[in-house]
């Protein structure tokens, strides 16, 4: 994303609004502001921004159903949760719901514009460069081409998407759920089946020993990660 990327806070704390304006604003990004649930949403439809920090505790449409009905309608929008809900189960329930990323109150504004910078480049064409690699892995993501030691693999498009997925999320557990609804999308009808198939079928082609694997780990009752 440019400089000029546009940036939706959903926040109704005046003097948090006005702290993220100033910081974000000094990076060059343009910044919009709504004070409630329901216009942060009427916002987001207007103007499409690039990404939406958000607060849950917000008035008239909180904000778990405000990123319930981003993703319903688009599954692209970076958001980044800003929240004093500290709790396992809401962190959770935000990832579940779409969300990028989780920051607590209070806050460091430098990690909070560091943390900015990455999700805009994750969501960017190309965002994680032209390739990359790992192990004994190498993926070419505009030829959407996979190598395993110097040999071509042939994967289908899900395949790649998922293995994407995955690597701009690498070191951190995504659910089954957020598998599903940033790889097939939020209207198919899918099961965490679905995902564990899909799973195995990349181990076989990536993985040396796919009954021990060092690149997509499991992590038992929750979902998968891509080894940082």
């Amino acid at each position: 994303m440019s400089e000029s990327s546009v940036i939706l806070v959903i926040e109704d704390d005046p003097a948090i609004r006005l702290g993220l304006r100033k910081s974000l604003g000094f990076e060059g990004y343009e910044i919009h502001e709504a004070p409630d649930g329901e216009r942060g949403l009427e916002m987001v439809f207007e103007r499409r921004p690039d990404l939406v920090v958000l607060d849950l505790m917000l008035p008239r449409v909180n904000g778990f159903e405000v990123c319930r009905t981003i993703r319903k309608h688009d599954p692209t929008i970076p958001i980044l949760i800003l929240s004093a809900k500290e709790q396992e189960s809401d962190k959770v329930m935000g990832f579940d719901l779409g969300a990028d990323d989780y920051v607590t109150k209070p806050f460091s504004t430098r990690e909070l514009v560091a943390r900015v910078k990455a999700a805009l480049r994750r969501a960017a064409p190309g965002g994680e460069g032209p390739s990359f690699e790992y192990r004994q892995m190498k993926v070419d993501f505009p030829g959407q081409q996979v190598l395993v030691e110097g040999q071509a693999v042939e994967v289908s498009d899900r395949e790649f998407r998922l293995l994407r997925f995955l690597i701009e999320n690498r070191g951190r557990v995504v659910s089954r759920d957020q598998i599903l609804n940033k790889v097939w999308g939020y209207d198919y009808e899918g099961t965490a089946r679905t995902i564990d198939n899909f799973i195995n079928k990349l181990r076989s082609k990536i993985e040396k020993d796919p009954q021990d694997p060092k690149i997509i780990l499991t992590v038992r009752g929750v979902g998968y990660k891509f080894a940082d």
